[in-house]
């Protein structure tokens, strides 16, 4: 999506703390016993409550056999991404750290952001692991800037997320969206500062930073669409919608 007027931002920045304020009650929900199917049902209902639509449920993306089953992907531990939250009972416990996942669509206009959050106390290396990919998230947005290039993002990321010792999971990154859920341009986490697209003003991005403790090799699990580690290191995923403008990036879902 290119935003081309003021009616356009206003929808975007409106389905943005739409978006929010879900994922704020969904994260104080968080907690050892909380089933992810519990989080997924208050997901669907907070953002119908608001007269939206969850952008995940029914959406099959490009090579997907079947359409998505679920309003939020909630990933646990060494699932790294599109954990399904509703077919298989799966309880939060004291210790893991869990990805909440999700989009909405408001007035024709589709938002996206991720969150990994802890189940109660969490060892340090966990809290390692997620103050490093937020930290990439935010060095990622920093570089959103017009006149930059796609790999000035993509290069900020790496550099966060491997000066903290982990790695990047390089088979996902981030994307466009606005018209539609996942658009071109396809953002790696790493990549070669100024290479890449230009980017500009008006442009509206989802960066998500993907980071693993171990080698972050993954693989799909049968249902389709889970990723996991390999090995069975645990992952963290944030994502925020930005929009570009002209002194640089807006977060749209923050």
């Amino acid at each position: 999506m290119i935003i081309k007027n003021e009616k356009e931002r206003a929808n975007l920045i409106e389905a943005g703390k739409r978006l929010a304020r879900v994922m704020e009650a969904l994260k104080t929900k968080v907690a050892s016993g909380v089933s992810t199917e519990e989080l997924d049902d208050l997901a669907e209902q907070l953002i119908r409550d608001g007269d939206d639509s969850p952008a995940f449920l029914g959406y099959t993306p490009e090579g997907a056999s079947r359409p998505y089953p679920a309003t939020l992907c909630v990933s646990i531990n060494d699932e790294v991404v599109h954990g399904i939250p509703n077919e298989s009972r799966k309880v939060l416990k004291e210790g893991d750290i869990v990805s909440l996942d999700f989009g909405l669509t408001h007035e024709g206009v589709v938002v996206d952001a991720a969150i990994t959050v802890p189940v109660g106390m969490v060892d340090e290396h966990a809290k390692k692991l997620l103050h490093a990919t937020e930290n990439a998230l935010s060095a990622g947005i920093a570089k959103a800037i017009p006149g930059n290039h796609m790999g000035d993002i993509s290069h900020a990321v790496q550099e966060e997320i491997e000066r903290a010792g982990f790695k990047v999971v390089k088979e996902l990154g981030g994307h466009g969206v606005g018209d539609f859920l996942h658009e071109e341009p396809f953002i790696p986490n790493f990549g070669r500062a100024g290479a890449g697209p230009l980017l500009k003003e008006g442009m509206v991005l989802a960066l998500e930073p993907i980071s693993a403790e171990g080698k972050a090799a993954v693989t799909v699990a049968p249902n389709g669409y889970t990723f996991r580690t390999k090995d069975g290191s645990r992952s963290a995923h944030f994502e925020h919608t930005i929009l570009i403008e002209k002194d640089g990036a807006r977060i749209i879902t923050g």
